[in-house]
C-alpha cells in the first residue's frame, strides 16, 4: 500500500491508464513538504508566500503537461522516505498523438496552488506498487512504439510485467518502509554564492632543453628589468564566479557551455571533488548537510562520472555490475525482511539489466581497444547502471555522449532520466551537443561562459529569457544550440534594434541575469527549498541510527578486501592469454638458466656457480616484478573512480592485490625453482628444496610490493621509471653477491639492511652451503701438479683449513660473506616484515591519490611566437584565460573576419579545387571472426562528386568509419573487394597522397606548432615541382581561412596542455588542406567532442569548401537539423554495413523524408530533426527492433537502380573526357626520399629539444647510476676481491641499460604510432624516413649522457691510476655501448605492438644476453652446448671483454690475508722452489709467511684474473670491431622489424602468393589502358 498522499488518485490514474494517457504529478514548492519517513503532508513554513512565484509557472502549465515521465505516472509519484516531497496528482486529459512519446519527459517539480487544492480534494482507493511501477518503468522498446509496431504484444507484456515486478521489489513501498538508509538519505542539492579560484596564467612558453641553462640568466634579466614582480607567484584566477541555485530530488540539470567555459569545474565542485583548486568559497549543501561533513561521513551519496567509461576490460558486464552491487548492498536494517545480500544483488542486477537494455550483454566482456567487448553505447549503459547501483543522491555526468550517434545519445540521456525518476536523485549533466529531444528531458539548465553564470533556471523559460535580452533564435535551431550561440560573438543573432543594447561580455551577461526575474525566481526557489531541507534534516536525525551515522562505505573493511580479491581473480583469469604467456616465459627462462648451470659439481669448481644460480633465482623474479609498475598506472583511473563511488577503500584494493599475489607468485616461483633447482644439482634434500621455495616466495612478494608501493607513491610512470632505475641497481649490487659485505664502503653499506633481496640471498646461501662439504679441486687446490704432495696442499677457497683439501660450506660463507645458518629464519621474518611494510606503504599511497583533481589547462606557445596580448599578460603576471580554456586570449575568442567566419555564404577563396569523380561499387569487407568470418560491409555503392558535401551516417557499429577507411584504401586487415574508380579508371598509385583524410582522433606530433604542422604537410605532400616558398605561403592562407592566426605559434600538445578540442579539430582539417588534396577529402567525425557552436563553425567551413569545388565525404554524429541542412547528399548505413539510403537530401531533407515515408516509415513531424528521424525509422541502436529490413527496402527500390545507373554514366563520361594528370601520377610520395628524411629528422630533433623532461630524465639516470657505481666501488684496490669488484663494476655498467631502454621505447613507439595511424596512410613519407628520424636524434643525446656517466663512474673508481690509453679506450667503448642499447631497445620496440609488451620483453631479452656473457657463469665452466655458440653470439660478452680487458691490464694483484691459501713447504724446499712449476703453469705468486708457512695468491696481475673469464687485453680491438658490427646489426633489425610491422609481412606473403601476383598484374594492365 502506498502513502496517503497517493491514495486519492487511484481511480483517476486507472482511468487515464486505460485510455493510454498520462497523468502529471508535481512536487509542491510551496504549501506542503514531505516528511522523511512519514506518511502525511505537513504545512511548509513558506506556504503563505507561495502566490508570488506561482504565476510565472502557471503560464507554462499547458506546456508543462506535455513533458511527462514514463507511462501513467511521473518520477514524483514515487514518494521515497527521505525525500522532501509530497507528490500530488492533477488532471491531464487529451489523447493527442504528439504526446504519445512523452514517457521520458520530465515532470516539472512545480504545481500551482489551485492544482494542489484540487488534488487534495480527491480521494480514491489505494494505488498498488505494481500499478505505480508499470507507469514508472515504461520505456521505448523500439521505434515503432509511437508509430506502429511489429513487436508481438505478448512479448512486450511479458517483459514489462517482469520489469514491473522487479522494480516494485527494489523501489516499492515495502522497501521504503523497511530501509533505514532510504529514510536518512541526503537528497537535493543547493549551492549559494559558489566561487572557485585556481592558480595560473592559462598560457605558457614551450619548455626546451635550454631552459635549465638559460633559466638563471632570464630570471636575472627579468629581475633587473621588472624588480620584485619578477619573482611573484602566478596570480589566482577565478574559475567559477558566484553561482547560486538548487537541484531538487527528481530534477535533471543540463550544464551548457563551450569547452573551457568551466562546465567540468562546476560539476566537480558540486560533486564534492575539491582537490586541485586554490580556494572554494560559498555554500554547498546536500539535503541540508554541508560539503565538509558530506566529504567526511557521506561520500557515497555523491558521484562524479568522467567523460570516459572506466571499467576493467577483462571483466564481463555481469561481474562488473555484480561487484558494484556487492560493495553497495545495504545492511540488514535497510533490506527487506528475510532478504539476504545475494537476493538483493540478484534482484537489483535483473532490474538494471532489463531497465537499461543490457541483459543480452551480461556474459560479454566490457572490453577496450585491445579486447573485444560490448559496443560504445552498451558501455555507456553499463556506466549508468553502475551509477544507479550507488544509489547516490547527487550524480554529475561530464560530456558522456561524446562519440555516440544521435539515437544512442538519446537512449543514454533517457536512461539517466529513468534513473533520476526511479531513484529520486538530483542529476547534473554536461553536454556539448544536445538535440531538442535531449534538451526536453531536463528540468533546468545553466549556461556558463568564462566561469560566469549567464542563466540558471527552467528549461522552458531559457529561450524566452535570451530573446528578451535581444537575441534571435534562428529557424530550426535547437534550444541548446541557441543558448550556446549567445556566448559566441560570431554565432549569435541579434534582433533588429537591439545591436547596442545586448550584453556582449561574460560579465555583462552575468549582470543582466542578476537583474532579471529569472534570478529572482531562482533565489525564491532556493529559499523555499532551504526551508524544506531543514525539515528533511530534522527528520533524518530522528531516523538515524549507528548503522547510518556514517555512510562512506557500505561494506566493512574486511568484506571490501574479500570482494576486491574475488574480482582481481576474475580480472586475472579473464585474460588467460597474458597469464599463460607469462608462465610460459617463466618456464622457458627456467630451462635456459637450468641448462646454463646444468649439474654443477659439489666441488670447489661449483662454488662460484652456486652463488650465481642462487643470485639469478632472486634477480629473475625481481625483474618480473617490474611489470607491477605498468599495472599500477593502468588501473589507477578505475581505482580512483571506484573510490569516488565509495565502492571500497583503496587500501582494501591494495590488500586484495597482495592476496592475489600469493597464489600467482607461488606458481611463478615453483615453476622457476622446480626446473632450475633440480637441473642445476642444488642440495638434493626435501627440506632444503622447500626452504628455497619459501625464501624465494617471500623475497618475490616483498619485491612485488616494493615496486607497487613506489608506483602508488609517485604521480606518473615516468617518475616511477627514474626511481626504479636506481632502485634496481641498489637491489642488485647490495645483495651481497657482487660485493661481499665486508668489502662494502661504509657510506652505502647501510643499503644491505633495507634490501630484502640481501636477506633472501643470505637465506638461500645459508640453506645451500650449511651442510655442504666442498672437495677442493684444481685450480683452487694449490699447488697442483705432479710435484704436489697432498699433505703439502691447501685450498684457495675462503674458509679453508691449512692442509685440508675439503672446505666446510658453513665456514666458506662465514668467511667470504659473513653469512650464518642461524640467521635463516630471522631473514625470512625480516623479509615478511618488509613485505608487510611495503604493503602498508602501498595502502597509504593509494589512499593519498585524489580522484578527479581539478586544475587549469594552458596553451603552450613557442618562444617568440605568442601573440602580443599573451606575451604581455605572461610578462606582467596577468591571467590569460579561464580554468579549462586551453586557448590563448586571442585564440579562443576569434576576432578574424574572413570568409569562413562570415555569413556571406561565399565559397572559400584560395583553396585548391578538383574536378575528379570518385565512384565505388560492390564494396564488401570481410574479416576473420572466431572460427569463421564476419562481413562488415555488404555491397556498398556510391560516389563523391566535386562541389558536393556528402554525409556518411548510421547507428553506432553500422560501419561508417570502416567504410571511410575502406574507401580511402586504409584497410590492412581482412579481405576487401569491389570496384574503386577515379574518373572511371582504377586508382592511381598516388591516390592516398592525393586525398585528404581528417582522422577522428586528431593525431599530431605534440611538440610541433600549428604552423610547423601545416608546413610539414605541405612540404612533403604537395608535388616537388611546387617551390617551397609557395607551399609555405599556401599554409599561411589556410591558417587565416581556419582562423588560427593567433594560435599559429602554439604547440599542439595534449589535452590540458596544448590546443583545446575545437582547435585540434580545425588543425586536423588544416593539415589535410595544406596538402592541396587533388581528388577528395575524407573527414571522420569532425564535430565529435565539440560544442554546438564549434561544430557549426566546422560544418559551415566544410560547406564553403564544397562550394569552392572540393569533394568531401564526412561521417557525423548527432547533427542538429541546422547542421544537417548544410549537406547535399547522404549515404546512410544500417548495422551489418548495408546501405539504407544514398542520394540527395533536398531542401529541408524533403527527398530523404519522402523516401522513408513512401516506404512505410511514420510521418516526420515538421519540428523533428531529419537526422534523428531517419535513424529512429530504421531502428538504429534499438536491440528490440523487429520492423522491416531497410537494407532490403533500399536494394529493391528504384532509387537504388537510379544510383547504380548514375555511377556507370559518371564512369563513362569521365573516362572519355581528357586524361587528367591528377589521376595519372605514378609517384607514391610527392617528394624524394632525401627530402623526406631531412624533414622527418629535423622534426624529430625539434621534438627531442622540446621534451626536456625526457632528456633530463635520461641525463639524471646516467649521472645517478654513474655516481652510485663509483661510490660503491670507490678507489677500488688491487686485492683479488678488488679484481672481482672491477669485473662487477663493469657488469653493473651493463645493467643500466634496462631502465634506459624502457625510457626510450615509448618515444620510439610514439613516433611509430603517429606514422601508422595517419602519416603512413596519407603517404606523407616512407617508413625509411620514419626509422631514420627515430634513430638519429637519440644518438647525440645518448653520447652526451654516456660521457656524463663515464666521468661520474670511471675516474673515482676503476680509472684511478689508469693510463691515458685505457681511459680513452674505455670512453669510446662507452659511446659504442650507448649506441648499442639504443639500437637494442628500439629493435625490441620495433616488433612490439605496444609499450606494455615492449617493457615485458626487455628483462627477458636482457637476462638472456647477460646470462651468457661470462660473468655469472665463467667461460671455463659453461656447458659445452652454450659455450660453443651462444657465448660467441652474445653481444654483451664483447662489451664486457673490452671494458674489463683495459680495466685490469697491468694491474698488480696483492691478496689480502684472508685471500691467501696457506700450506707448508716440503722439507728442504722453499715456498718458491716448491711452487715454481705450479706458478709457471697456473699463475699467481707465493710468499713465505709467519712460521715459514707458504702463502699463495691466485693472481699476480689483472691479466691473469681476466684470463679466468676468457678476457684478453690483446683482443680489445677485435672486441671493439664486433661491438660496432652489433650496433649496425641492431639498427638493421630496427629497420627490418619496422618494415615487417608496418606492412612488410603482407608484402612477403603476397610475394609468395600466386593469387596476389595475379591481381597485381591485372591492376597494372588496367592502369595501362587508355
Amino acid at each position: 500500500m502506498l502513502d496517503a498522499a497517493f491514495a486519492h488518485e487511484q481511480s483517476h490514474l486507472e482511468q487515464n491508464m486505460r485510455r493510454n494517457e498520462f497523468v502529471a504529478t508535481s512536487v509542491p514548492h510551496h504549501g506542503t513538504s514531505y516528511v522523511p519517513g512519514g506518511n502525511t503532508a505537513v504545512p511548509s513554513p513558506s506556504g503563505s508566500q507561495s502566490s508570488s512565484t506561482e504565476q510565472p509557472r502557471d503560464r507554462n502549465a499547458q506546456r508543462s503537461s506535455n513533458r511527462l515521465s514514463h507511462g501513467a505516472s511521473s518520477r514524483d509519484d514515487l514518494s521515497i522516505p527521505g525525500h522532501p516531497m509530497t507528490s500530488t496528482l492533477h488532471d491531464f486529459t487529451g489523447t493527442d498523438e504528439k504526446y504519445a512519446d512523452s514517457r521520458f519527459q520530465p515532470i516539472k517539480t512545480t504545481a500551482t496552488a489551485d492544482n494542489q487544492a484540487k488534488s487534495q480534494k480527491r480521494n480514491s482507493g489505494a494505488l498498488t506498487d505494481q500499478e505505480l511501477f508499470r507507469a514508472m518503468s515504461k520505456r521505448r522498446t523500439n521505434a515503432s512504439d509511437h508509430h506502429g509496431s511489429d513487436l508481438t504484444p505478448a512479448v512486450t507484456q511479458e517483459e514489462q510485467a517482469e520489469i514491473e515486478r522487479l522494480m516494485s521489489r527494489m523501489f516499492g513501498q515495502n522497501r521504503r518502509e523497511n530501509s533505514e538508509e532510504e529514510k536518512t538519505r541526503h537528497v537535493g542539492l543547493m549551492f549559494k554564492n559558489l566561487t572557485v579560484k585556481g592558480m595560473g596564467l592559462g598560457a605558457a612558453l614551450q619548455p626546451t632543453l635550454s631552459d635549465p641553462i638559460m633559466g638563471l640568466p632570464r630570471f636575472l634579466s627579468k629581475l633587473f628589468s621588472k624588480g620584485q614582480s619578477a619573482s611573484t607567484k602566478p596570480p589566482v584566477r577565478t574559475i567559477l564566479n558566484d553561482f547560486t541555485g538548487c537541484v531538487r530530488p527528481g530534477e535533471m540539470l543540463l550544464v551548457l557551455g563551450r569547452p573551457g567555459s568551466g562546465c567540468s569545474t562546476f560539476l566537480k565542485v558540486l560533486a564534492n571533488q575539491r582537490f586541485g583548486f586554490e580556494s572554494i568559497d560559498g555554500e554547498v549543501t546536500y539535503g541540508g548537510t554541508d560539503a565538509k561533513e558530506m566529504g567526511k561521513n557521506y561520500r557515497g551519496e555523491i558521484v562524479y562520472n568522467p567523460e570516459d567509461d572506466l571499467h576493467y576490460a577483462t571483466l564481463s558486464v555481469k561481474n562488473t555490475l555484480s561487484f558494484a552491487l556487492k560493495t553497495r548492498t545495504p545492511g540488514k536494517e535497510s533490506r527487506n525482511q528475510g532478504e539476504s545480500r545475494q537476493d538483493y544483488v540478484n534482484e537489483f542486477l535483473r532490474v538494471v539489466s532489463k531497465l537499461f537494455w543490457i541483459e543480452h550483454t551480461l556474459g560479454t566482456k566490457v572490453g577496450d581497444e585491445y579486447i573485444r567487448g560490448v559496443s560504445g553505447g552498451e558501455k555507456k549503459r553499463v556506466s549508468i547502471a553502475e551509477a544507479m547501483i550507488t544509489r547516490a543522491s547527487t550524480q554529475c555526468w561530464d560530456n558522456s555522449t561524446r562519440g555516440l550517434d544521435a539515437s544512442t545519445a538519446l537512449e543514454y540521456v533517457e536512461s539517466l532520466r529513468t534513473l533520476t525518476n526511479m531513484a529520486h536523485i538530483s542529476t547534473l549533466v554536461a553536454l556539448y551537443q544536445a538535440g531538442e529531444s535531449l534538451y526536453e528531458l531536463f528540468d533546468k539548465v545553466v549556461l556558463i561562459d568564462e566561469g560566469r553564470c549567464l542563466y540558471y533556471g527552467s528549461t522552458r523559460d531559457a529561450v524566452a529569457y535570451f530573446e528578451g535580452l535581444g537575441f534571435e533564435r534562428p529557424a530550426r535551431w535547437t534550444t541548446a544550440d541557441f543558448l550556446t550561440s549567445v556566448t559566441d560573438p560570431h554565432e549569435r543573432k541579434v534582433r533588429d534594434g537591439y545591436a547596442d543594447r545586448i550584453p556582449r561580455s561574460a560579465e555583462q551577461f552575468e549582470q543582466a541575469y542578476r537583474n532579471s526575474d529569472a534570478f529572482r525566481a531562482t533565489k525564491s526557489d532556493l529559499d523555499d527549498f532551504t526551508q524544506e531541507l531543514e525539515v528533511q534534516r530534522k527528520q533524518r536525525l530522528e531516523n538515524r541510527s549507528k548503522a547510518t551515522k556514517q555512510r562512506n562505505y557500505t561494506l566493512p573493511f574486511h568484506k571490501q578486501v574479500i570482494e576486491c580479491t574475488y574480482r582481481q581473480f576474475l580480472i586475472m583469469f579473464g585474460d588467460k592469454l597474458t597469464l599463460g604467456g607469462k608462465w610460459g616465459g617463466v618456464v622457458f627462462q627456467a630451462l635456459i638458466v637450468g641448462s646454463l648451470f646444468y649439474n654443477m659439481p659439489a666441488t670447489s669448481a661449483g662454488v662460484f656457480l652456486r652463488g650465481g644460480v642462487l643470485f639469478l633465482l632472486l634477480l629473475f623474479n625481481a625483474l618480473l616484478a617490474l611489470a607491477e609498475l605498468t599495472s599500477v598506472f593502468s588501473s589507477r583511473k578505475i581505482l580512483l573512480k571506484h573510490k569516488s563511488f565509495s565502492f571500497y577503500r583503496p587500501s582494501a584494493f591494495a590488500i586484495a592485490q597482495t592476496v592475489v599475489d600469493l597464489p600467482l607468485v607461488l606458481v611463478q616461483v615453483v615453476l622457476f625453482d622446480l626446473v632450475v633447482y633440480w637441473m642445476t644439482n642444488l642440495a638434493p634434500t626435501a627440506s632444503q628444496f622447500f626452504i628455497s621455495i619459501l625464501v624465494l616466495f617471500v623475497a618475490t612478494l616483498s619485491i612485488y610490493s616494493l615496486f607497487r608501493a613506489l608506483g602508488s607513491l609517485v604521480s606518473s610512470l615516468d617518475v616511477a621509471t627514474r626511481v626504479t632505475g636506481v632502485a634496481i641497481q641498489a637491489l642488485i649490487v647490495y645483495t651481497g653477491y657482487l660485493i661481499p659485505p665486508q668489502k662494502m664502503h661504509p657510506w652505502l653499506k647501510w643499503l644491505i639492511w633495507i634490501n630484502p633481496m640481501q636477506y633472501g640471498f643470505e637465506a638461500l646461501m645459508a640453506n645451500e652451503f650449511y651442510n655442504l662439504e666442498i672437495e677442493c679441486v684444481a685450480p683452487n687446490l694449490v699447488p697442483f701438479g705432479p710435484q704436489a704432495l697432498p699433505e703439502y696442499q691447501s685450498c684457495s677457497l675462503q674458509g679453508s683449513q691449512q692442509g685440508s683439501a675439503v672446505v666446510n660450506g658453513a665456514d666458506y660463507i662465514k668467511t667470504a660473506f659473513t653469512y650464518d645458518r642461524v640467521h635463516l629464519w630471522r631473514n625470512i621474518g625480516v623479509m615478511i616484515a618488509f613485505w608487510l611494510l611495503f604493503v602498508a606503504l602501498t595502502m597509504v599511497g593509494m589512499e593519498l591519490q585524489r580522484p578527479n583533481a581539478g586544475g587549469g589547462a594552458v596553451t603552450i606557445f613557442k618562444r617568440g611566437q605568442a601573440p602580443k596580448s599573451v606575451t604581455s599578460a605572461m610578462e606582467n603576471g596577468h591571467v590569460v584565460e579561464d580554468e579549462e580554456k586551453a586557448a590563448a586570449a586571442d585564440g579562443a575568442k576569434l576576432d578574424l573576419d574572413d570568409s569562413s567566419g562570415s555569413e556571406s555564404g561565399q565559397p572559400v577563396q584560395g583553396v585548391a579545387k578538383n574536378d575528379s569523380v570518385f565512384t565505388y561499387q560492390n564494396v564488401n569487407y570481410t574479416i576473420p571472426y572466431e572460427n569463421g568470418e564476419r562481413r562488415l560491409l555488404n555491397d556498398v555503392q556510391g560516389y563523391v562528386r566535386p562541389g558536393k558535401l556528402t554525409a556518411l551516417m548510421g547507428a553506432s557499429g553500422a560501419g561508417k568509419t570502416t567504410l571511410l577507411n575502406t574507401l580511402a584504401q586504409r584497410i590492412n586487415f581482412g579481405v576487401v573487394s569491389g570496384d574503386f574508380l577515379v574518373d572511371g579508371r582504377p586508382l592511381p598509385k598516388s591516390f592516398q597522397r592525393a586525398t585528404g583524410f581528417a582522422e577522428q582522433m586528431d593525431v599530431h606530433e605534440p611538440t610541433a606548432t600549428v604552423r610547423e604542422a601545416l608546413r610539414f604537410s605541405a612540404l612533403l605532400r604537395q608535388p616537388k615541382e611546387v617551390p617551397i616558398e609557395e607551399k609555405y605561403d599556401y599554409c599561411e592562407r589556410i591558417i587565416d581561412l581556419l582562423e588560427m592566426r593567433d594560435i599559429a605559434g602554439a604547440t599542439i600538445g595534449r589535452i590540458g596542455e596544448g590546443l583545446n578540442q575545437e582547435q585540434r579539430k580545425r588543425l586536423t582539417i588544416a593539415v589535410e588542406l595544406a596538402s592541396k588534396p587533388e581528388l577528395l577529402l575524407f573527414l571522420d567525425e569532425p564535430t565529435s567532442g565539440l560544442d554546438s557552436g564549434a561544430a557549426f563553425n566546422i560544418v559551415r567551413f566544410l560547406r564553403k569548401l564544397a562550394d569552392s569545388g572540393q569533394a568531401l565525404l564526412v561521417t557525423i554524429h548527432q547533427p542538429s537539423s541546422v547542421l544537417f541542412e548544410y549537406f547535399d547528399e547522404l549515404l546512410l548505413l544500417k548495422s551489418g554495413g548495408r546501405v539504407v539510403y544514398h542520394g540527395s537530401l533536398g531542401k529541408d531533407s524533403r527527398q530523404l523524408i519522402d523516401y522513408f515515408e513512401r516506404n512505410g516509415a511514420p510521418k516526420c513531424e515538421p519540428s523533428a530533426n531529419p537526422a534523428e528521424y531517419m535513424l529512429e525509422a530504421i531502428g538504429a541502436g534499438d536491440p528490440n527492433y523487429q520492423g522491416q529490413d531497410w537494407g532490403d527496402v533500399w536494394a529493391a527500390s528504384p532509387e537504388h537502380e537510379e544510383r547504380a545507373r548514375e555511377i556507370e554514366e559518371m564512369g563513362t563520361q569521365r573516362r572519355n573526357a581528357s586524361k587528367n594528370a591528377k589521376t595519372d601520377d605514378s609517384r607514391e610520395y610527392a617528394m624524394p626520399l632525401g627530402t623526406q628524411v631531412f624533414a622527418v629528422v629535423k622534426r624529430s630533433f625539434v621534438s627531442y629539444w622540446r621534451t626536456p623532461d625526457y632528456m633530463i630524465g635520461k641525463f639524471v639516470l646516467h649521472i645517478f647510476t654513474g655516481l652510485f657505481n663509483s661510490f660503491t666501488f670507490y678507489h677500488v684496490g688491487n686485492s683479488r676481491i678488488d679484481m672481482q669488484s672491477r669485473l662487477f663494476s663493469v657488469f653493473l655498467t651493463l645493467t643500466i641499460s634496462p631502465p634506459l631502454i624502457q625510457q626510450l621505447q615509448p618515444k620510439f613507439l610514439d613516433f611509430r604510432n603517429i606514422y601508422r595511424s595517419r602519416e603512413r596512410n596519407s603517404k606523407i613519407y616512407s617508413w625509411v624516413a620514419l626509422i631514420t628520424g627515430a634513430i638519429l636524434p637519440e644518438l647525440p643525446y645518448s653520447l652526451i649522457a654516456g660521457t656524463l656517466y663515464f666521468i661520474c663512474w670511471w675516474f673515482p673508481s676503476l680509472g684511478r691510476g689508469a693510463s691515458s690509453f685505457s681511459t680513452g679506450f674505455t670512453w669510446i667503448t662507452m659511446m659504442l655501448f650507448e649506441m648499442f642499447y639504443v639500437g637494442f631497445g628500439q629493435a625490441i620496440a620495433a616488433f612490439s605492438p605496444n609499450e606494455l609488451l615492449a617493457s615485458i620483453l626487455v628483462p627477458v631479452f636482457f637476462l638472456f644476453v647477460i646470462a651468457f656473457c661470462g660473468v655469472v657463469v665463467p667461460f671455463a665452466v659453461m656447458p659445452y652446448f652454450w659455450r660453443s655458440w651462444m657465448y660467441y653470439l652474445t653481444p654483451f660478452r664483447y662489451i664486457l671483454d673490452a671494458f674489463l680487458g683495459v680495466a685490469v691490464h697491468d694491474r698488480r694483484v696483492r691478496c689480502d690475508s684472508s685471500e691467501m691459501a696457506r700450506f707448508p713447504a716440503p722439507p728442504n724446499q722453499s715456498c718458491e722452489s716448491y711452487t715454481q712449476e705450479f706458478i709457471a703453469m697456473a699463475g699467481g705468486y707465493v710468499q713465505t709467511g709467519a712460521n715459514g708457512i707458504c702463502e699463495f695468491c691466485q693472481y699476480s696481475n689483472g691479466d691473469e684474473f681476466a684470463k679466468g673469464f676468457n678476457v684478453k687485453y690483446s683482443q680489445k680491438w677485435l672486441d671493439f670491431g664486433v661491438i660496432i658490427a652489433y650496433c649496425a646489426f641492431n639498427f638493421g633489425v630496427v629497420f627490418v622489424a619496422s618494415w615487417l610491422y608496418l606492412g612488410g609481412t603482407k608484402t612477403v606473403k603476397d610475394f609468395f602468393s600466386g593469387k596476389a601476383r595475379k591481381q597485381q598484374k591485372e591492376l597494372q594492365r588496367a592502369n595501362e589502358k587508355p
